[in-house]
């Protein structure tokens, strides 16, 4: 026979509350809808062009956007949003330095089905922002650990694209963990200068990559959107 009975208070607490580690990997998770698996950040254009061919090619591309592009801009962004300094105004930096239609789109799209989720998910009133600000927005929200939450964001991003990389060159499964474990010291130490970092450090120089992503929209056939 079973009966309605209310359960304990400790247990009900023991379930509801959630470990915010736990939380940033649901949020920096391949199942979390922001659409990411869509985006190659330019990297299809190098692909076809023979830029980048191999495995060895594929890292040194990701140190490139990690350390002197987009990984690095969106780390500091990031970092500012979480501790709070103006999102508005974050927002347009952010989207001031897209060097092009489609990676503006990337950070707009990812950045509004990020707030959509969360809001629904947790509760929250969050607007549409690019993506790294609306993640830094959340971690403030949530109370999540911010060091933790941008050295996850950093791997994140580069797993993402190595998954691209994986699709396009092609490579192996293997091959692409190879390249994130590799990649995962920069991570670390990226996240790490992010914490302490103002505006005036935001800034980088990976012109080969702009163009590719510039260029990307006029490829015959592409499988990203960007």
């Amino acid at each position: 026979m079973i009966t309605n009975t209310v359960m304990p208070t400790r247990i009900r607490t023991i379930m509801t509350t959630t470990d915010p580690i736990l939380t940033l990997h649901q949020l920096f998770s391949p199942a979390f809808p922001v659409g990411a698996f869509a985006y190659s950040h330019g990297l299809e254009t190098c692909v076809q062009a023979g830029q980048v061919v191999d495995a060895a090619g594929l890292q040194d591309w990701l140190e490139i956007v990690l350390e002197h592009g987009a990984g690095w801009s969106d780390a500091v962004l990031m970092a500012q949003a979480a501790q709070g300094s103006d999102t508005d105004a974050l927002a347009e930096l952010a989207l001031a330095l897209s060097p092009s239609h489609e990676r503006r789109r990337e950070t707009e799209l990812q950045g509004a089905a990020l707030a959509r989720t969360v809001s629904d998910v947790w509760g929250l009133d969050i607007p549409p922002l690019p993506y790294p600000v609306a993640m830094g927005r959340i971690v403030a929200l949530l109370d999540l650990p911010l060091p933790s939450a941008l050295t996850l964001y950093l791997q994140a991003f580069a797993s993402n694209l190595a998954g691209a990389g994986i699709r396009l060159i092609p490579l192996g499964q293997t091959d692409g963990q190879h390249i994130i474990h590799a990649l995962t010291p920069l991570c670390t130490l990226l996240a790490k200068r992010a914490l302490t970092a103002d505006l005036d450090d935001i800034g980088g120089f990976a012109p080969m990559i702009d163009i590719a992503s510039q260029r990307h929209d006029q490829l015959y056939s592409r499988l990203f959107r960007s």
